[in-house]
């Protein structure tokens, strides 16, 4: 099998292209300096992007007088509801009034005992009532309710009783019973904490998982190193494999061994001891050398050279690509053009929570607006990319009462500190993004929602996701906070092709690393052929079968019902491909 040959790419109409998409105060020096000098002092958040919900929110309140009544009258009802709980409270009668508002952070019998009865059914009730005045007011659009709501619940999470030493009657159990000796021990781990972030360093514990050491030790190759990525083959394990290979493309805002964990938990390892010849993708982690990659660069250098190693390393053979978060989004768009061309080369695609229509992100939303992207691309522009830190911010408010208030009161309060595990020190292992790439990247999909839409160019011509007819497995997460599940459903009436849909319990990582024998695992899984009828979310909901365990063995079997008769397995590299290398390469190890 050949691979399809293709044009150089036009970079003076690329580039064109890309300066028109640009706003023009990004082409002026002094307003790009006072925009990244902003970034710098907000974490990157754009006061204008709260300031417009805000005034258009206050505006369209005070001009409804209907919506005011309402909520005069809601807090009228919560007094009164918090007047029984108290009174049966206090009382201590064996069918006590409920308490108005429940919330797992509140969920330990002594928060029901006087005075923290109060306090935190206070918090809750004052919780509900904002979110109340946040949502539903005339006039105010859909996307600033969104951010003004947001924004209310983040502020209400600060006041939070639970977050505070005399607030917490856990805290003080706690201090009561080791001598204030907890106190201590919090300031020490703060203390260590402030060190290791001032020195750039890991957050404790993660010293303990080494790559190459303890995670990413599955045995394999390097067999292609570009400006890049390395291309890793892993060794056989089985004395035959399914002939056709599988190629992993994970996402460049993450170290690829997500999927290579420790040995028990590795996808990867997982796939190559069930007979499949697996390669995957390792990016550099980018600096200023690499700010000018843009995602015609991630699509040639990234997915279209490996690809091309792997038609060498396995000749004659169709591939199984998958792809995880950016790099699914990457490898739709890529299936789309080679479907275009005429490019039979693939024999499925996989998507791990991946969207290709960004028309609803979720709370990822609130951070992308015209105003928080040109802030971002003035911040970029200075430093040539797109730092760790400077996304954690949005992404820990988006879980801030899981993320932040619940570890520092853990760690910082009660004195202990949260056990380390191998996800949780890859996801300190952090990687930076191409400045124009990021750019790009949420211009083109994020704000203008090109690929769905029909609009976004490879080789200077559109892609259509239509056009895609190599069967799909999709795979969802129930708890996603970056791409929720109903968002990467759409794949089902964006493309006729036969979709295999699957939704898991866990977040974007922990719903992905997803082992079989990890307790309280299941899922739901659902076939729709080529070309039936559309079937919305929520009827496949409640349609979809649902199994207990692990989707790995799912997936594992659906991609053995579309291979070949086993065979020996190929040697690792080939004649233009020669092994360069131990897994898992040098790029993995770059900070």
């Amino acid at each position: 099998m050949t691979p399809m040959k293709t044009a150089p790419r036009d970079l003076a109409s690329s580039a064109s292209a890309t300066a028109t998409r640009t706003p023009a105060i990004q082409k002026n020096p002094l307003d790009i300096k006072v925009l990244a000098a902003i970034a710098r002092s907000t974490s990157s958040v754009s006061p204008m992007s709260l300031l417009l919900p805000m005034l258009d929110w206050v505006g369209h309140l005070a001009v409804s007088p209907g919506k005011r009544i309402e909520l005069a009258s809601l807090a009228y009802e919560q007094w009164l509801q918090l007047m029984r709980y108290l009174a049966s409270s206090a009382r201590q009668e064996s069918d006590a009034e409920p308490p108005p508002a429940q919330d797992r952070r509140f969920a330990e019998p002594v928060w029901q005992t006087w005075p923290f009865n109060l306090m935190h059914q206070s918090f809750l009730l004052a919780d509900a009532w904002w979110q109340a005045a946040t949502i539903g007011v005339p006039g105010v659009s859909r996307h600033h309710e969104h951010v003004v709501s947001f924004f209310a619940r983040q502020l209400l999470d600060v006041l939070s009783p639970g977050n505070y030493p005399l607030g917490n009657p856990l805290v003080l159990r706690k201090t009561i019973e080791s001598g204030g000796m907890n106190l201590y021990r919090g300031l020490m781990n703060a203390l260590d904490d402030f060190q290791r972030l001032a020195a750039n360093q890991p957050p404790a514990g993660a010293e303990a998982f080494v790559v190459g050491g303890n995670v990413a030790v599955t045995p394999g190759q390097v067999v292609l190193r570009n400006p890049l990525i390395e291309l890793i083959q892993y060794s056989p394990t089985t004395a035959e494999v399914h002939p056709e290979p599988v190629l992993i493309v994970p996402a460049w805002i993450m170290k690829y061994y997500i999927l290579d964990l420790s040995p028990g938990n590795s996808l990867i390892r997982y796939l190559v001891e069930r007979g499949h010849t697996v390669f995957c993708i390792s990016w550099k982690n980018p600096g200023v050398e690499e700010h000018c990659l843009g995602m015609d660069e991630y699509l040639e250098l990234g997915f279209e050279a490996a690809l091309a190693a792997v038609n060498a390393i396995v000749p004659e053979r169709k591939v199984h690509a998958a792809g995880y978060c950016l790099g699914g989004t990457l490898l739709a768009i890529a299936t789309a053009a080679m479907a275009r061309d005429g490019d039979q080369r693939l024999a499925s695609m996989t998507l791990f929570t991946a969207q290709t229509d960004f028309t609803e992100p979720g709370e990822l939303a609130l951070f992308i607006d015209e105003s928080e992207v040109s802030m971002l691309e003035a911040q970029m522009r200075e430093t040539g990319y797109l730092s760790a830190g400077q996304m954690a911010g949005a992404f820990q408010m988006l879980r801030s009462s899981d993320l932040l208030w619940s570890r520092m009161v853990q760690e910082y309060l009660m004195g202990e500190r949260s056990p380390m595990n191998d996800l949780m020190a890859w996801n300190a292992d952090t990687t930076r993004m191409p400045a124009r790439m990021h750019a790009q990247y949420l211009r083109r999909l994020f704000l203008n929602d090109d690929l769905s839409e029909g609009r976004y160019p490879v080789r200077g011509k559109p892609v259509v996701l239509t056009d895609i007819d190599t069967p799909i497995f999709a795979v969802a997460t129930l708890t996603d906070h970056v791409a929720p599940w109903r968002s990467v459903y759409k794949i089902h009436y964006l493309t006729p092709t036969e979709v295999t849909f699957v939704l898991t319990n866990g977040g974007h990582n922990a719903g992905i690393v997803n082992e079989p024998g990890r307790p309280r695992r299941h899922y739901r899984i659902r076939e729709r052929p080529a070309d039936a009828n559309y079937l919305p979310p929520d009827d496949w909901l409640e349609k979809a079968q649902r199994h207990e365990g692990s989707w790995w063995p799912a997936w594992s079997e659906w991609l053995q019902a579309r291979s070949g008769k086993p065979a020996a397995p190929p040697q690792l590299g080939a004649a233009d491909y020669p092994p360069l290398g131990d897994a898992p390469g040098t790029y993995v190890h770059e900070k």
